[in-house]
């Protein structure tokens, strides 16, 4: 399966990252540092992330 076919999440996790890896490589750290202690936040405050349904058996 290749990138194009699947689908990206809802919950923005997916457009972050690319613009994360965009970045030259010591803003990458930092944007990677940053989106870890923004989802510690949320996994310890127990809000609960958008998920996709999961995809059909093969």
């Amino acid at each position: 399966m290749s990138d194009e076919t699947t689908t990206a999440p809802t919950d923005g996790l997916w457009s972050r990252l690319c613009l994360i890896e965009g970045q030259p490589l010591t803003d990458r750290a930092a944007a990677y540092s940053a989106l870890h202690d923004d989802l510690s936040r949320r996994l310890e405050s127990g809000v609960k992330l958008e998920h996709r349904e999961a995809p059909a058996s093969r």
